[in-house]
């Protein structure tokens, strides 16, 4: 992954953006005083070109109310990204708290309202593991990415595999 650019991100982040040089990961925390990250992690599910997974944290786990400069402020960031990368980012929604179905619905809002959405396909799927739970994750890709077609393809030809039942 390139290199992000933060004063480019703290032009138009409204909170101040970090990089942690020891774990990669940019970090702020909102005017309620709840701590975020934000990391890419290259992943290799995609073999048709460059992807980095996407997470987002709330590492305190202290209860964050509504604030749309978080919002902001993680289009800044992901905005940098794509300014940078040629790759597709998937999205996985954290399941251990039962409310991945939440989180979904809260960024597919937040990548609605991002001013840039045109340029973007924003492709979110369910997948269900062996108890029938449903898995939240997104494919966000760059209409102009030059490998556009191939990584549409391959990972909605996953989702299908993973959804597949074992004969």
């Amino acid at each position: 992954m390139k290199e992000l650019a933060l004063d480019r991100i703290n032009a138009n982040s409204p909170y101040l953006v970090e990089l942690d040089v020891s774990t990669g990961l940019f970090k702020f925390v909102s005017d309620f005083g709840v701590s975020f990250s934000v990391a890419f992690e290259e992943d290799e599910l995609l073999q048709s070109g460059e992807s980095y997974q996407f997470a987002l944290t709330n590492y305190e786990g202290i209860k964050s109310p509504r604030d749309p400069k978080v919002r902001d402020t993680v289009m800044c960031i992901v905005d940098d990204f794509f300014r940078k990368n040629q790759a597709a980012l998937l999205y996985i929604c954290e399941t251990g708290d039962g409310m991945q179905k939440m989180r979904s619905r809260l960024f597919s809002f937040w990548f609605s309202v991002y001013a840039e959405h045109d340029n973007f396909l924003f492709l979110p799927q369910i997948v269900y593991d062996e108890e029938e739970n449903e898995n939240y994750a997104a494919l966000i890709i760059r209409r102009d990415n030059p490998r556009f077609n191939d990584l549409v393809s391959e990972f909605t030809n996953t989702i299908t595999l993973l959804n597949g039942k074992p004969d």
